[in-house]
């Protein structure tokens, strides 16, 4: 086990403020772009600024974009998100494809999980006392001294009856008897 795990905060992944039960609010509250005009570390960032930063500010009107032009320093994305948190993502060198890739994780982000430990995959609010279920909780306890291939538990289960053959078998025996009273009628003139 390396120390870098001791460093980082454990806990569980959570929702802010139970977001997305009734309606959903996207967190980021602020991006501000920082490139160089001339550098080439920066070249990825000014084709996202010259071709796609109007659509992205059209499609997310939530999110303010500021773009800050700094002289010979490397390209940086700075999200701040609803909680106050702010997270930094150095772009030098990245293509324009990657930084909209990028762009749209900050975007859906609640903030920077990657500084988070997890105590577990799962976690609930409310744990249950009867313990989580499992494909083996409601298992005949006699198949775990069974020997596989067995052909009793192999064979077809007989099923009861549906709703819908009981309707079809009432239907039929009505049809038979009506044309059973309709071939006596002929029969009787």
């Amino acid at each position: 086990m390396s120390n870098h795990s001791l460093i980082i905060k454990s806990g569980f992944l959570r929702a802010p403020l139970a977001n997305g039960i009734g309606r959903y609010i996207g967190q980021l509250q602020r991006i501000t772009i920082k490139f160089c005009k001339h550098s080439g570390s920066s070249r990825g960032l000014r084709d996202f600024l010259e071709n796609d930063l109007l659509d992205f500010a059209k499609e997310n009107p939530g999110v303010v974009v500021y773009v800050k032009p700094r002289r010979h320093r490397t390209p940086v994305l700075v999200a701040e998100y609803l909680n106050g948190e702010r997270h930094w993502l150095h772009v030098k060198d990245f293509p324009k494809e990657d930084i909209i890739k990028w762009i749209e994780l900050l975007r859906t982000q609640s903030k920077d999980g990657s500084q988070l430990r997890l105590r577990k995959m799962f976690h609930t609010e409310f744990p249950t006392i009867q313990g989580a279920w499992t494909p083996y909780t409601f298992r005949n306890p006699m198949w775990n001294v069974t020997k596989f291939p067995d052909s009793t538990i192999g064979n077809l289960v007989p099923r009861e009856q549906t709703a819908t053959q009981k309707l079809l078998e009432i239907f039929k025996a009505q049809k038979a008897q009506k044309v059973a009273q309709l071939e006596g009628k002929n029969l009787s003139s």
